[in-house]
């Protein structure tokens, strides 16, 4: 099934930090994609802008470098050159806004968006510059990175500083991950199947577990990821979107504000959470450990963290929420295993054992949803009985291409160019998210805590297993 691919306006976006490993990795390819596969017309604009002494012809150039992955499998890349310019622009100085605005002066109707692909303390001087050259119209989009602050205090800043030049309905934070197939897939499996949503509560469901894997380290980000850890990095956005999706009630519409309001109510209705109900871990092996790689050997900021939370609202009271996400596991997995209760009463007697259903939520590596049911073991012997998984793998139920699924970044900034902001993050939720977190960090900050060591290609510190074995459960295995 190829799915159908609709144009969207002429447009001009601004990629400021355009030579940076976001922008030459992410972006820029995922709008190559989308120029393949038709949807970018072909008098649309970008314009890359950065502090690099480059001129159109060199910034083509070095986007045609990383490019050559993409070109193997088809495209006008010299017509994709061809939309592609550069501006030389420093944040701090006045040279290049003026030739910038004179370069997009005259557009009329034209979708103007520039994205902020640079360290979020140039956001306010962004946007400063934009409102001053006259480029903050009523029309015009900001896309706006993680991390959105790193506390409550710093994102009341930041959103304060954009809402001084652009309106809340201007400003898309972006979340690549609710870019992915299978999270937008979570509303339509539990708002577009009648099957789900009755049994979608407390009366039926034991606990939620949410789990995103990594199999890479901390790489070239350590001196920003030891200043942020997991819990900054991975649960306060990601792991905390997921979670609403997965507890929030149903929209009245599927529209922006509507689907946000609900995911509000998710993050306010969330419980502190207790001490003994965090675990935090850092990743070891001799010259390959997270020490090494951030070159603080008493760093105590976690690389591992699996924590307990409840929502108080009606559908999920006495409902447990499990979280965990760590780099150098075993496996790279994200998913979402929602575990329903035992039957009241097993008619098979003791022997046939306890089983529960399951549905499993894969967002990566292999998109795709596993319901697991009971059955009768198959031969003689009497009533045995077993698990097996209802599987369907979106490749090979959709019959889809690689190529013919948008990504995440693709989908993402087309839905910036459409004005669409159901899958970007409003302010208000970023600072009840950090209102949430900030406590939690707080804590261990104070008690002095030290994260447990986990070997590399683990299932992270032993701590975390025991976290569950405390309740009688346990976590569901990470698969590849």
């Amino acid at each position: 099934m190829v799915s159908r691919v609709i144009p969207v306006d002429p447009f001009d976006l601004v990629i400021f930090g355009g030579t940076g490993d976001l922008a030459i990795g992410k972006i820029l390819p995922a709008l190559f994609r989308r120029w393949r596969a038709g949807q970018i017309p072909e008098d649309a604009r970008v314009i890359g802008a950065a502090r690099a002494d480059l001129d159109d012809d060199s910034y083509r150039a070095l986007v045609a470098g990383a490019l050559a992955p993409e070109v193997g499998a088809g495209g006008d890349l010299d017509g994709f050159l061809g939309i592609l310019e550069y501006r030389r622009i420093d944040v701090g100085e006045a040279a290049g806004w003026p030739d910038l605005a004179a370069r997009l002066a005259g557009s009329g109707d034209r979708v103007q968006a520039f994205y902020f692909s640079v360290a979020p303390g140039l956001y306010g001087a962004l946007a400063e510059r934009l409102q001053a050259h006259g480029l903050a119209g009523a029309g015009t989009r900001v896309v706006v990175e993680k991390p959105f602050g790193s506390d409550l205090a710093s994102a009341r800043t930041l959103n304060r500083d954009l809402a001084a030049h652009f309106d809340e309905g201007q400003i898309y934070r972006i979340d690549h991950y609710l870019g992915k197939e299978t999270v937008q897939n979570l509303m339509a499996v539990r708002f577009g199947n009648m099957l789900f949503e009755p049994l979608w509560n407390s009366q039926y469901v034991d606990h939620i577990q949410i789990t995103v894997a990594e199999t890479v380290g901390v790489g070239g980000r350590g001196a920003y990821y030891d200043g942020a850890g997991a819990m900054r990095d991975m649960v306060q956005n990601h792991l905390m979107q997921l979670l609403c999706l997965i507890a929030m009630e149903p929209p009245a519409r599927f529209a922006p504000d509507e689907l946000r309001d609900e995911k509000l109510k998710v993050i306010r209705a969330l419980d502190p959470v207790l001490p003994h109900h965090i675990v935090r871990g850092q990743y070891e092996q001799e010259g390959d450990g997270y020490r090494a790689a951030v070159g603080n050997p008493r760093s105590r900021t976690e690389s591992y963290i699996a924590l307990k939370t409840h929502i108080s609202n009606w559908r999920w009271a006495g409902t447990p929420f499990y979280l965990r996400t760590g780099k150098r596991l075993v496996a790279r997995s994200s998913v979402i295993n929602v575990m329903f209760k035992d039957a009241p009463h097993s008619i098979f007697g003791a022997e046939a054992g306890r089983h529960a259903n399951v549905l499993s939520i894969r967002l990566q590596p292999n998109e795709g949803i596993t319901l697991k049911v009971t059955i009768k073991e198959p031969g003689p012997g009497g009533m045995r009985l077993v698990d097996v998984p209802l599987d369907m793998s979106f490749a090979e139920a959709l019959a889809a291409e690689d190529h013919d699924r948008p990504d995440a970044y693709e989908r993402l900034i087309m839905d910036v160019i459409r004005g669409n902001q159901t899958l970007f993050m409003r302010g208000d939720e970023v600072e009840a998210a950090w209102a949430w977190t900030d406590p939690i960090i707080a804590g261990w900050e104070a008690r002095g805590d030290v994260p447990k060591p986990y070997d590399n290609g683990s299932t992270g510190p032993g701590d975390a297993e025991l976290l569950m074995q405390r309740d009688g459960r346990r976590w569901q295995g990470i698969k590849p």
